[in-house]
């Protein structure tokens, strides 16, 4: 049987080994042996990571609806923010070992990957890709040793899945800008030192960077959430104010711009959604076969075998799709279309397969003594942002037809 960490569920290893040869039932088709050593090593890693400093915590942050902040230097020193970004403290991993560590954060929690990616796709990404050379210097080695924390700004109350009719504007004033505005469901906003904003100018839609102690500037947590509670989600407010030439990115103008970011987002969300998935269904498998009524395991039970052959089966296909596409990310060969289809998919998988483990672990299934109920709740917000699972639709069905559905 495969070596797993320490504490998943020796009982079904215990089973396991009374029939030799037999599938491993947490890697059911060896997914591991398509994993060079490198990358072995780091998802070793980053499991291990959230095993020791996530798991044993994360209810209870869940419940008090706290995010960890003391982890963000750790997450740094481990290499995990801008991780697949190349120099400027960056580690320039691999995107299949982006992706990898993805699906070990959010097998411990979907607002700790939800950080990493934000942090690293949505904030040092753009400066990366969009910034000047002085602008990278400047804030993407202390992102990258998560001295400073970004967040995005994009949606907005009235403007979500058509960022084009944002109404948060950017007016020249001298040779720098006035920046007017408000952005809504913004992760990391009140704990974050700087937004990397969108807002529209005479020139069209810019990115632009933004210290948030910056006069005018104010950020306000959003409470009563009853999904990502371990996450920080803020309502960001711009009044006036007054930012210098260098705040703008020079390198990008119009939708490009965040659209971009947010398909480098959704590539970490289609990995990680496996590892919320394999989460739900390895505890279902635990649970089901240390649970007895009528004399006996409800695993021999037909309609819970159904049931979680159903789930193995999701998390392995969900799992070699990430992994196919991050191999052709990898290659230069993945179009945008692929993440969209990777996101649409594997989401909708764990979604899927966190609601049944639910069904097995009966009223169990609703405490945060188990993660399945915090990952469901988690997952119905991954259903929704960097793109609904309607826009993904229809982006696919754009692909296959060559005509939009949007007009």
């Amino acid at each position: 049987m495969a070596t797993h960490v320490s504490g998943r569920f020796d009982r079904i290893a215990v089973i396991h080994e009374l029939v030799p040869g037999q599938p491993d039932p947490l890697d059911f088709l060896a997914i591991d042996l398509l994993l060079d050593g490198e990358e072995t090593l780091l998802r070793d890693t980053v499991r291990q990571f959230v095993s020791d400093k996530v798991a044993p915590h994360i209810a209870d942050w869940w419940d008090e609806g706290l995010f960890p902040r003391d982890l963000v230097p750790q997450m740094g020193e481990l290499g995990l923010l801008g991780m697949h970004l190349e120099g400027y403290g960056c580690a320039g991993t691999s995107a299949v070992a982006y992706g990898l560590a993805c699906t070990e954060l959010e097998a411990g929690d979907s607002g700790i990957r939800s950080f990493v990616s934000v942090q690293t796709s949505l904030a040092m990404y753009p400066i990366w890709a969009f910034g000047s050379e002085q602008q990278k210097r400047r804030w993407l080695p202390p992102m990258a040793a998560g001295e400073l924390i970004g967040c995005f700004g994009l949606t907005e109350v009235d403007s979500g899945s058509d960022p084009g009719a944002m109404t948060t504007t950017a007016a020249r004033k001298g040779e720098g800008w006035v920046l007017n505005g408000s952005k809504m469901w913004i992760t990391n906003g009140s704990i974050a030192d700087l937004a990397i904003v969108w807002a529209m100018t005479d020139d069209g839609m810019c990115g632009f960077i933004v210290p948030t102690d910056s006069e005018g500037f104010s950020a306000t947590p959003i409470k009563r959430k009853m999904s990502l509670r371990a996450s920080d989600t803020s309502e960001l407010v711009f009044t006036d104010v007054e930012l210098g030439p260098d705040s703008i990115l020079p390198n990008v103008r119009g939708l490009k711009g965040p659209l971009s970011c947010l398909n480098e987002a959704r590539f970490g969300i289609m990995f990680g959604a496996v590892g919320a998935a394999r989460s739900c269904y390895e505890s279902a498998l635990a649970y089901s076969i240390d649970r007895e009524q009528f004399g006996r395991p409800i695993a021999s039970f037909q309609l819970t075998q159904k049931k979680l052959v159903e789930m193995m089966v999701g998390v392995n296909n969900g799992m070699l799709l990430a992994l196919h596409l991050g191999r052709k990310r990898d290659e230069g060969t993945l179009a945008s279309e692929h993440v969209n289809y990777g996101k649409y998919t594997n989401v909708a998988m764990a979604l899927g397969v966190a609601r049944e483990a639910r069904t097995i672990l009966g009223a169990n299934g609703i405490t945060l003594d188990y993660p399945v109920i915090r990952h469901m709740n988690n997952l119905e917000s991954v259903y929704t942002y960097e793109g609904t699972n309607e826009i993904h639709t229809l982006i696919l069905g754009e692909a296959i037809t060559g005509l939009s559905a949007f007009t």
